[in-house]
C-alpha cells in the first residue's frame, strides 16, 4: 500500500478567495500570494493519487492564527475523510498558540481525526515559548499514541519561501522535549537524520521521531535515501509529496534513481506510514 503522508487541501470558500486572507495571516500570504501557488480540494488529489497509483493520502490544511479560519477548514478534513474513507486519513491544523489551539485540538481528534499537523513556527522558529505552547497538545496526541507532524527546513544554504528560522538544536530540543510522541519532522527534519551517526544519546532520542521527504527533490540530491536510511533506518523514512507543490511520480523517479531495493522503496512508501496508527 502506498501511503502519502504529507498533502494540503483546501476548502472551496479559500480556494475562491485566498486574498482576502492577506491581511490577516501573513504566514500564508507569504506561501500563497503568487497565482502559481496552486491550493487544490481532496476531488483533485484524488485524481493525482489515481494517475499515481497512490493508494491513500494524509490530508490537512495550513496553520492558520485565527480560529473562524481553522475551525472550518479542518471541518473540511473530516468531512472529507468521511466522504473517502478509504482514500484519506485526516490531521487537524492551526497555528498552536492559545486555548483555542488546544480546544481545537482536542475537538478534532474527539470528531475521528488521526494526529495532529502540520504544525509550523513560520516567524519565531520552535523556540523554548513555542515548546511550552506545544504542551497540551503534544500531551493529548501522545495520550492517544497518535502522531503529530511538525514543520522543519534546514538551517542552511538557499532561501525560499517558508523557510523558517529554525536551527537543528531547536530541533533536537522539541524530540528531547516530548519523547513520547511519534514526531514526524517534515522536509527531512531540516538533515536532523544525519546525527543519528553519533554514539551517545541521539539514538535513543530518534526513537520516536520520523522523517518525511516532502519537498526533497527541491532540496537534496536523490543520495539522500541511502544515507538516511544508513543514519537512522530506512524505516523511519515517510513518503509526503507536498502536494500541490509536487507530484508523488518525482519522489518515486528519485527512489529509483537512488538504487533503492523494493523492499526498502516499500517501507517508505507505505510500509512505515502504516505503522503510527498501530
Amino acid at each position: 500500500m502506498i501511503i502519502d503522508f504529507h498533502t494540503h487541501v483546501f476548502p472551496q470558500s479559500i480556494r475562491d478567495n485566498r486574498e482576502t486572507l492577506f491581511s490577516s495571516e501573513p504566514a500564508f500570504k507569504l506561501l500563497y500570494q503568487s497565482a502559481n501557488s496552486r491550493l487544490i480540494g481532496a476531488g483533485e488529489l484524488i485524481d493525482i493519487m489515481d494517475q499515481n497509483g497512490v493508494d491513500k493520502s494524509v490530508i490537512f490544511g495550513f496553520p492558520w492564527k485565527s480560529s473562524t479560519v481553522f475551525i472550518p477548514h479542518n471541518d473540511y478534513i473530516l468531512e472529507m475523510v468521511q466522504k473517502y474513507p478509504e482514500r484519506l486519513i485526516g490531521l487537524g491544523c492551526f497555528e498552536p498558540s492559545g486555548q483555542a489551539a488546544v480546544d481545537e485540538a482536542e475537538r478534532f481528534i474527539a470528531a475521528g481525526g488521526s494526529g495532529i499537523g502540520e504544525l509550523a513556527f513560520y516567524e519565531t522558529g520552535i523556540d523554548e515559548d513555542a515548546l511550552d505552547r506545544l504542551v497540551p497538545i503534544m500531551e493529548l496526541c501522545a495520550g492517544q499514541k497518535l502522531p503529530i507532524l511538525i514543520h522543519t527546513n534546514e538551517p542552511v544554504g538557499h532561501h525560499y519561501h517558508g523557510k523558517t528560522p529554525i536551527t537543528l538544536a531547536q530541533i533536537y530540543r522539541l524530540i528531547e522535549r516530548f519523547p513520547a510522541n511519534k514526531i514526524v519532522l517534515a522536509h527531512w527534519g531540516g538533515g536532523l537524520f544525519f546525527y543519528g551517526l553519533m554514539k551517545k544519546e541521539v539514538k535513543e532520542r530518534l526513537n520516536n521521531v520520523y522523517f518525511d521527504t516532502a519537498a526533497s527533490p527541491y532540496l537534496y540530491d536523490s543520495a539522500v535515501y541511502q544515507i538516511a536510511d544508513t543514519t537512522v533506518g530506512i524505516d523511519k523514512i515517510l513518503f509526503g509529496s507536498d502536494y500541490p507543490l509536487l507530484p508523488p511520480s518525482a519522489y518515486f523517479k528519485e527512489m529509483a534513481e537512488a538504487g533503492l531495493t523494493e523492499a526498502q522503496m516499500n517501507r517508505i512508501k507505505g510500509g512505515n506510514a502504516n505503522q503510527l496508527w498501530i
